[in-house]
């Protein structure tokens, strides 16, 4: 084989970053229209349907920031490499299946692949000239939520035209397509950290946030104060707290918990975790809204396909803000940002508890909500990757954006409750809805408090890609590291 150049463009790099990326984020999303098919395909229940999403979300809860630390420990451009091919034998075994079990078994390998954002982040910051690091993570980091938009958008037209079998026959084509020219352009990273894995911490946070997070979950058929959600949060909690025991005396964290106490790292992890309560609520929560018959008095009898496209202004604006993360994170910093971003997104939902009688509304508050997510994740990005030094890149990135995940489906479920509980002949009220747009509010500002917490001048382009390079620093506190 052609041995791969040592260095290539930043702008190629990029543009294979952001394909893997891009077919991972929106994995996540386009089997959400698709669920009654899967259900009535694969003779199922909706209680079963629901594991093709759940199994992607534990999965992603954990192998996120696992992924992100052999990458810190290894090579990022290897690991990056392995974990597409795992990305891609997930979404072929899905594409095959002819069971549920075989379904969610993929969707479990999709869901651990999540490992590509630090991965990536990582080789940004590694790589590319100071003054591309911003713009370049904050491109990312809104893929993350674009492709969410996009994939939920896309697989109501793939499932109506095609089969639930082309959601993932057509992302697998760019993600083998992104698998070559990562090896083949991606250079590797030279920053590495010396240590080896400890898989008794890996064991107990998988076990710890997989609880928790299935407790949630689980609680639209097993209610809140059901025995099994009490039990199984709690244990999960339980197993939480020993994990951080065990990795604050360890020699060897697989998460590095003096790293965690930063306070750049914890405020923005926190904001993450509000945000994307906020934000992942709303791309369950509009095409619903859309989808409801007229007859219910506020519903716009929109079909599947319709209904996904009240998102697409939502992604639209989130990727437009995502490109120009570079120059505004320049001119203002990331902090500002995300503060400004995560008003803007409780702006929108402020807007819809006081009129959704027309589409209009709903599209207006999409497109604010693309906007002030696109600004809020690309500063997220790029926040925690400035408040680390290079060799904590991937886990902390990794442990952000499970964050994300977690308040996600936080957020979801939470709104799901509200919804389910007030109906009126078989079908949803306006208040159920107004509930949650009220809640994605309420944390959105809680979020807001977060932002204004980070310490300020914080930014990915501290550190310098040249002075990075090849002189790993393995001192523990960040370049912000404020642990007050």
């Amino acid at each position: 084989m052609t041995a791969k150049p040592q260095r290539v463009s930043p702008n190629v790099t990029l543009a294979v970053l952001s394909l893997g990326s891009l077919a991972y984020s929106v994995l996540s999303g386009a089997v959400i229209p698709a669920l009654p098919t899967f259900e009535h395909a694969l003779h199922t229940s909706e209680t079963g349907v629901t594991w093709i999403l759940t199994a992607y979300l534990l999965a992603a809860s954990v192998g996120t920031s696992i992924l992100g630390r052999l990458g810190d420990m290894y090579g990022k451009e290897r690991v990056l490499l392995w974990t597409l091919v795992i990305l891609a034998l997930g979404t072929l075994l899905s594409a095959i299946a002819g069971s549920l079990a075989l379904v969610v078994v993929g969707r479990a390998l999709q869901g651990a692949s999540g490992g590509i954002f630090p991965l990536a982040f990582g080789i940004v910051r590694d790589e590319f000239p100071r003054e591309k690091v911003a713009g370049s993570i904050g491109l990312l980091s809104a893929i993350l939520g674009v492709g969410g938009g996009a994939g939920i958008v896309g697989g109501g037209v793939v499932v109506e035209h095609l089969s639930w079998h082309w959601l993932f026959w057509i992302p697998l084509v760019v993600i083998i397509v992104a698998a070559v020219f990562t090896w083949r352009f991606v250079p590797e990273s030279p920053v590495r950290v010396p240590g080896k894995v400890n898989w008794r911490a890996a064991f107990l946070m998988t076990v710890g946030i997989s609880a928790s997070l299935l407790a949630v979950s689980e609680t639209t058929t097993w209610g809140w104060g059901s025995a099994k959600t009490v039990g199984l949060l709690a244990g999960g909690l339980l197993v939480c707290g020993l994990w951080v025991a065990l990795e604050a005396r360890s020699s060897h964290p697989l998460v590095d918990m003096t790293m965690m106490r930063v306070r750049g790292v914890w405020t923005t992890n926190t904001a993450a975790f509000l945000i994307g309560a906020g934000m992942y609520s709303a791309f369950i929560i509009i095409p619903q809204f859309a989808q409801l018959p007229k007859s219910t008095g506020f519903g716009f009898g929109s079909s599947v396909v319709v209904s996904g496209l009240f998102l697409l202004p939502m992604a639209s604006t989130m990727m437009m803000m995502s490109l120009l993360a570079g120059p505004t994170a320049a001119r203002y910093g990331s902090r500002a940002a995300l503060i400004v971003g995560t008003a803007i997104t409780a702006t929108a939902f402020v807007i819809l508890i006081v009129a959704h009688s027309h589409p209009i509304y709903l599209l207006i508050s999409s497109g604010l909500i693309g906007i002030g997510i696109g600004l809020a994740f690309a500063a997220l990005g790029n926040l925690i990757v400035g408040a680390v030094p290079p060799h904590q890149t991937g886990v902390a990135s990794g442990m952000n954006t499970v964050m994300r995940t977690l308040g996600g489906a936080l957020g979801a479920q939470l709104a799901a409750t509200f919804i389910a509980g007030h109906t009126a002949h078989g079908l949803p009220t306006v208040t159920g809805f107004t509930e949650s747009f009220v809640l994605a509010t309420a944390f959105l500002l809680v979020g807001i408090v977060a932002a204004v917490g980070v310490p300020r001048g914080s930014r990915a382009s501290d550190t310098p890609a040249a002075e990075s390079r090849g002189q790993p620093s393995l001192q523990t506190p960040g370049p912000h590291a404020d642990t007050t």
